[in-house]
């Protein structure tokens, strides 16, 4: 049955601007980083893309070792696109980003000119494009002169293979010494793609005022805090959940986050939300914030993670209490 976008979809998405840059970005992102691999269920990601479309979201988000297999997001994502979507390019912001291993060699990851520009063909290649949207610099190379990788990144606009540049996990020295080079090249640097939650709050220390010096957007990414920020772990750690089989998220972090966990749960039970919802509010509160970029597993999560935006303003008593769970 071929998809046929919801009409209303543009109805009640709220969309923020990149910085000072004329990209908007839906409030709420999709990242494709989990649940769209290879080893994954192509119908479950097709119906999670439809619902996200349906309801405004505009901008999936994507990177070259996306998956698992490395790769695999991307493919599965091109299969979608060109079934459901192809109506609807013009409307979409794709990203994709190249800084991980891909192949081996010394070619293969990181950030020189030769690896930066071969992963973008690669890509463009899996998801059947001409361009994508933004494409990033996944993280800084400590080996390779940042002049050069942001050299490859003028060189994508130039070419026409990219419309918009950004940057992910840098640090705010690294972060506004990038700026300054791709402000010089004549390619501007457009957003910053950093890990914040309530959890991990680094950003909060300097990068979020060198992006907003600089004009640059942000999209954190992991704002739940890989799911520590959901009700799944209220009640101890569930038999297959992502903290009892993943790299990323391990027993102690639940163990050592659960106090925390549920008393920030009360909080959000007192404001009318889940806990998910109230920590996605919760980044979003700050107006240098673009857009939320979420995960998901289910259309329903999805549906779920949209809602946040029917209240997303805070009491000074409900930020005080909250500063003073994440504190303690």
């Amino acid at each position: 049955m071929t998809y046929l976008a919801d009409d209303h979809r543009y109805d009640t998405m709220q969309y923020n601007r990149c910085g000072k840059w004329g990209l908007k970005l839906p409030a709420v992102s999709l990242g494709l980083w989990h649940n769209f691999g290879g080893i994954d269920i192509l119908e479950n990601g097709r119906a999670m893309l439809h619902r996200a479309f349906d309801l405004g979201i505009t901008h999936f988000d994507l990177a070259n070792n996306y998956g698992p297999p490395p790769g695999s997001a991307e493919e599965n994502f091109g299969k979608i696109l060109k079934q459901d979507f192809k109506a609807y390019r013009d409307e979409l912001i794709i990203s994709s980003k190249a800084g991980y291993l891909m192949w081996p060699g010394p070619y293969g990851e990181w950030g020189s000119r030769k690896y930066v520009l071969a992963s973008l063909d690669q890509s463009l290649k899996r998801m059947g494009l001409e361009y994508v949207d933004i494409f990033y610099s996944h993280r800084p190379d400590p080996d390779t002169p940042l002049e050069e990788t942001m050299m490859a990144l003028d060189r994508a606009v130039r070419s026409g293979k990219a419309l918009y540049v950004g940057i992910s996990n840098y640090p705010a020295d690294m972060a506004r010494e990038a700026a300054k080079i791709l402000r010089e090249l004549g390619t501007p640097c457009l957003i910053h793609q950093p890990k914040y939650s309530m959890f991990e709050r680094w950003v909060e220390d300097e990068l979020l005022d060198v992006l907003e010096q600089e004009g640059i957007g942000c999209i954190p990414f992991s704002p739940l805090a890989q799911g520590l920020l959901t009700n799944k772990y209220i009640d101890g750690i569930p038999e297959g959940s992502r903290a009892t089989r993943e790299v990323f998220l391990k027993t102690e972090h639940v163990d050592s986050a659960h106090g925390k966990i549920v008393k920030l749960n009360e909080i959000a039970k007192q404001r009318g939300q889940s806990l998910s919802q109230m920590a996605l509010a919760w980044v979003l509160r700050d107006k240098r914030i673009t857009s939320v970029l979420i995960g998901a597993s289910s259309v329903k999560q999805i549906e779920q993670n949209v809602e946040t935006l029917e209240k997303l303003a805070f009491s000074e008593e409900e930020l005080l209490r909250i500063e003073a769970v994440l504190n303690d």
